[in-house]
């Protein structure tokens, strides 16, 4: 049970872990993944605009909503996610704006575009072949948590071994030292928002199939949760230190808090107060421990 309420945050985390070992962070990938939740979930029940009959008369095509498979829904809402983040890369290497700035305002627009397509409202009625990748089981194991544990080693293998992914450390550790050296630090960080934002959009396609609906508060906060998570795992906002294996750690710290809240029957709404004062203690004991280092 506890593994597949961290399922989701842990997808998530795998981004924001590559983003502070680069030195940056992603305040959207919450709302990201609620509006990828909610396009995937309207593309399958209303469908998208298109030519649906052909008349005799002017202009000859009659266009209306057309229903789109779960499949190519996916693909979508998946495209969605990437090209969110895709922008938040451009805006940050190549215009030079602050990630929070970026990424806090992009918070604000996703989360607006979210309400604005749903009215406001729920999207129900998904097809059970979508609801299976949400509540489907392989082997008593449930999706989400097969989903969340493949993707957690791929992405600690290629963190930890990949040539490629080990340049985040270099960038983190001294971006000015990572060009002259011959990383294109611009190419990278666009590429770790963009999969920022296609990880955030698997999250939020998985937690749509979970539930059964899109809801328009999915990915509330989760934002917090995940950089919090990723902190405690190791990782430094400072940039140059973290494990995708090391924040798991912590998002199943951050569960087992929550979850003893709500054992001890405190009311759940401390728990975003609790989070936020975990993610500043985080924040302090990496602050200091770095000063230390630089006075030894």
């Amino acid at each position: 049970m506890l593994l597949l309420a961290v399922s989701t945050q842990a997808i998530v985390a795998i981004g924001m872990t590559i983003l502070l070992v680069s030195g940056g962070f992603d305040l959207s990938v919450g709302s990201v993944a609620g509006l990828t939740g909610a396009v995937t979930a309207l593309c399958m029940v209303q469908g998208l605009p298109g030519p649906v009959a052909f008349s005799a008369s002017y202009p000859f095509v009659e266009f209306g909503w057309i229903t789109v498979n779960p499949v190519l829904a996916i693909l979508l809402g998946l495209a969605v996610g990437a090209m969110i983040g895709l922008v938040n890369g451009l805006v940050i290497a190549k215009i030079g704006i602050n990630p929070f700035i970026t990424t806090l305002a992009m918070m604000g627009i996703v989360r607006g575009a979210l309400e604005v397509i749903t009215r406001g409202q729920n999207v129900y009625g998904l097809p059970e072949s979508f609801k299976w990748i949400g509540q489907g089981k392989f082997l008593d194991v449930q999706h989400p948590i097969l989903i969340s544990v493949v993707l957690i080693i791929l992405g600690d293998v290629l963190l930890r071994k990949s040539r490629f992914f080990r340049q985040n450390y270099y960038i983190g550790g001294n971006e000015k030292a990572a060009v002259l050296s011959g990383i294109s630090v611009g190419r990278m960080k666009i590429f770790n928002y963009a999969l920022t934002g296609l990880l955030a959009a698997v999250a939020g396609i998985v937690m749509t199939a979970r539930f059964g609906s899109a809801s328009v508060t999915i990915g509330t906060g989760l934002e917090l949760q995940v950089i919090s998570a990723v902190i405690i795992g190791g990782a430094s906002l400072q940039g140059g230190e973290g494990t995708v294996l090391g924040s798991f750690l912590g998002c199943i710290l951050m569960a087992l808090i929550v979850t003893s809240l709500n054992l001890l029957g405190v009311d759940i709404y401390w728990q975003r107060l609790v989070i936020g004062a975990t993610l500043l203690a985080a924040v302090m004991i990496d602050t200091l421990g770095k000063k230390r280092k630089g006075a030894a």
